[in-house]
Parts: structure tokens; C-alpha cells; sequence
């Protein structure tokens, strides 16, 4: 029988609690404090735990139990949809327009989700992350304006999905399958997506267990960075590649 744990007070120096330490109410909630450093947040990319706290609030961590997940070979947009991108003129591309995604996504309004979370000190967090090539972003372009998009972070062969946002009808699925697409040809096989809702699985996301979460993200950290930047590794996708 497990038993209940508090939450740890990061002080500096201070490391993760395991993943298994999280409150079940809240699900997941395994410290407070600490700070957002890219050596804190990297940390707690590698063992399954990310931040998230609104403005006003102290930073929290959390380590969901189950844990929200795409496997990069399964996710799915609908045949109506797909039929709506044989004629798209949207192109997809990665890295190229970062702070203004991450600013779109805390700046959509979202009924009943996390909307204010992206505050001032996590957007200069992952702007940071960003400069040191583990933060990156998927936009959705027609033409320079952009329509959708998501951003989250690398390590090896893992990629923890953060937020996404469309401006245009189905921008945010046409940024999400393009990442999907591109992270399977790079032999990534997970897309990290945090927390449930009732949108993720209807593009194909699945809820995994915190203990084999936790135990693929150990492994699948490990593998040598990729090489080379995103913007040119992703190149330029046409959003109607995604139609077949």
C-alpha cells in the first residue's frame, strides 16, 4: 500500500523527490519552489516532472498518474479533416518564430483549462531554454501570418510537449501531426502531453501509467542529442504532406 506523501520545498541544491512522492489530490503535485533555471527544469524534464502554476503562486511541480501520451506513430486527424488539407496552402516549419508562439499559446483563451500559467517568468524561462537548443516551436504559416503552433522541450530521444494554440481552425493539429511526423523519422516514439483532456485522445494521445512513463523517459533521455538545429532538420513541411 503506497503511502501519502507532502510535497517537498525545493531549496537551491535540493533534488527531486521521486516521481512515485506525488500527492494523489492533487494528482501529480510533487514540490513547490525551487527556481526555473535550465539546470532545475532540465532535471525535471529527465525524471517525468514539469511546472506548472499561475501567477500570484509559488512554482509547483508535477508528475501526473496517468500520464497523458502520443505515441509519434499514432496520431490521428480525422479523414474529414485530412480531406480539408489536400487543398491547404499552410507551411510548417520549426524554430523559426519561438517567442511569438509561446507568447499565442498564453495568450488564447482556453474555458476551463490552464490559461494563465504561461506567466512572464516561464515565458523568459523557456526563452532560455530555447537559446540553449532544448526549447522549440512548431509554427503553422499561412503566408508570414501565423495560424498555429505548439512548443515544449528535447532531451535525447524524448520530447515533452508543452502548449499549443491555433488562431485558425485546426492549426494546432496540423503543428501537433507535423511534429508527430518528424519525430518518428528521427526515431523519437513519444510526445509527451502532460495532463488529460477530453481533445487529446480524439488525435490518438493515451494515458500510460506514471512508473512506465517515468521508466521510458529514463531511457529515452539517454540517447545522444540530435544533431543540428530544428529549423533545419524539420525543413518546410506543406500542411497538405498530412492528408494522406
Amino acid at each position: 500500500m503506497s503511502h501519502a506523501h507532502a510535497p517537498v520545498m525545493l531549496a537551491p541544491g535540493v533534488p527531486f523527490p521521486p516521481a512515485d512522492h506525488a500527492l494523489h489530490d492533487p494528482n501529480g503535485l510533487l514540490a513547490i519552489g525551487g527556481d526555473l533555471s535550465p539546470g532545475r527544469l532540465l532535471d525535471a524534464y529527465r525524471h517525468g516532472i514539469f511546472p506548472w502554476f499561475s501567477a500570484g503562486q509559488p512554482i509547483l511541480w508535477w508528475s501526473p498518474d496517468p500520464r497523458m501520451v502520443f505515441r509519434t506513430d499514432r496520431v490521428r486527424l480525422s479523414s474529414r479533416f485530412r480531406r480539408t488539407l489536400r487543398h491547404s496552402t499552410w507551411i510548417v516549419r520549426a524554430d523559426t518564430r519561438f517567442d511569438e508562439v509561446v507568447d499565442a499559446c498564453a495568450r488564447i483563451p482556453r474555458p476551463g483549462q490552464r490559461g494563465t500559467w504561461i506567466t512572464p517568468a516561464m515565458r523568459r524561462a523557456y526563452g532560455e531554454l530555447h537559446r540553449l537548443g532544448h526549447a522549440h516551436s512548431i509554427e503553422v504559416l499561412d503566408g508570414d501570418r501565423l495560424v498555429g503552433g505548439l512548443y515544449g522541450v528535447a532531451v535525447g530521444a524524448m520530447v515533452f510537449g508543452e502548449s499549443m494554440f491555433s488562431a485558425e481552425s485546426g492549426g494546432s493539429k496540423v503543428a501537433l501531426a507535423a511534429l508527430a511526423r518528424a519525430l518518428q523519422a528521427w526515431d523519437c516514439p513519444l510526445l509527451d502531453a502532460q495532463v488529460e483532456n477530453d481533445h487529446l485522445p480524439t488525435l490518438g494521445a493515451e494515458s500510460m501509467p506514471r512508473a512506465a512513463f517515468v521508466a521510458r523517459v529514463h531511457a529515452l533521455v539517454q540517447a545522444p542529442e540530435m544533431p543540428g538545429a530544428w529549423t533545419t532538420r524539420f525543413g518546410e513541411m506543406p500542411a497538405r504532406a498530412l492528408a494522406g
